[in-house]
């Protein structure tokens, strides 16, 4: 079959104008290859065979619009037909199931495990690497971290560090990120991160230099191959949507050439890895996202660039 099928939330419920996995569909449409979707509760293994009740659809025209959005119809797709398919049967299978990694998101990457053609990113790779912690891995290339539910453990490590950035370890899309200076309220703070101690969460060290961008490299079986700046909004710490064009320095260098094997051997093929002052945050594996924006804003062609790669200069095989 001359199709690709990606596994995705609701397709209702994704911001057409933005979401990356929309830009990879449009991008291998235009490639000429057919687009399927299903979600995970069309997954389904029959006489040991794995299938899914899967939509065929095209996608409506998109154009760039004055910022990281694309001008989108209000429905920007049409469902030309709903079938019953062996997974096998599809060239390539994109897991773009949006974090957390919940009993949703585990049981469809075991169920992709019996998919009997490429999935990427490899279900059993999403499963062994996390995307937050990671970073632990490489120590040199990261910025001072604890992880952790102890209270007192933590707030030792604001007082070392001075100001922290305290996130869940299952944590996403920026929710229920904190910024903890070493002040009267930084074990109030730590308790509420914690849930009283409940919950196991990774504090770093706040780099100043995230004032000058966050940088999103953009990784295509461990090499780069687009780079964004993000900075914090005015009234929030927090990273914002791309703004510009980044510069690949040797640090960047150093970062891919460390990830690259461990990217390779799980058979991560898309990757994201956040980069400030040189120090590695985090390599978001589970459904990296920001290209769509970053061809919007800035007229790259990132969802081209890796969808073309990944079919083989847009030859499935």
């Amino acid at each position: 079959m001359n199709g690709v099928l990606f596994v995705t939330d609701p397709l209702g419920g994704l911001a057409a104008d933005i979401d990356a996995t929309i830009g990879m569909m449009d991008a291998t449409q235009r490639l000429g290859h057919a687009v399927w979707c299903c979600g995970p509760e069309d997954l389904a293994v029959v006489d040991g065979l794995l299938v899914a009740r899967a939509h065929h659809i095209r996608l409506r025209p998109r154009h760039p619009g004055v910022d990281h959005r694309w001008i989108v119809d209000p429905t920007w797709f049409d469902e030309l037909t709903t079938d019953v398919v062996p997974v096998s049967e599809f060239a390539v299978v994109h897991l773009r199931i949006d974090p957390p990694v919940d009993e949703r998101y585990l049981h469809t990457t075991y169920l992709l495990d019996l998919a009997g053609t490429r999935v990427i990113n490899r279900a059993d790779g999403v499963r062994a690497i996390h995307e937050k912690l990671i970073a632990l891995r490489f120590p040199d290339l990261c910025p001072p971290t604890s992880v952790g539910t102890s209270v007192t453990d933590l707030r030792d490590f604001v007082a070392q560090a001075g100001t922290a950035i305290v996130k869940p370890v299952d944590g996403f899309a920026g929710l229920d990120v904190w910024l903890v200076p070493d002040d009267h309220a930084a074990t109030s703070l730590l308790e509420s991160a914690t849930r009283g101690g409940r919950r196991q969460v990774i504090a770093q060290q706040y780099l100043p230099a995230v004032a000058h961008g966050n940088k999103r490299l953009f990784l295509l079986d461990g090499e780069i191959v687009g780079a964004v700046l993000r900075r914090p909004a005015a009234a929030d710490f927090r990273i914002g949507p791309p703004v510009a064009v980044a510069p690949i320095d040797a640090a960047d260098l150093a970062i891919a050439a460390a990830l690259r094997p461990v990217l390779v051997q799980h058979g991560l093929a898309i990757a994201g890895a956040d980069v400030i002052g040189g120090r590695l945050i985090e390599v978001n594996v589970t459904c990296p996202g920001g290209m769509h924006k970053t061809d919007a804003l800035l007229g790259t062609n990132l969802s081209e660039t890796i969808v073309r790669r990944l079919t083989r200069e847009g030859v499935l095989t």
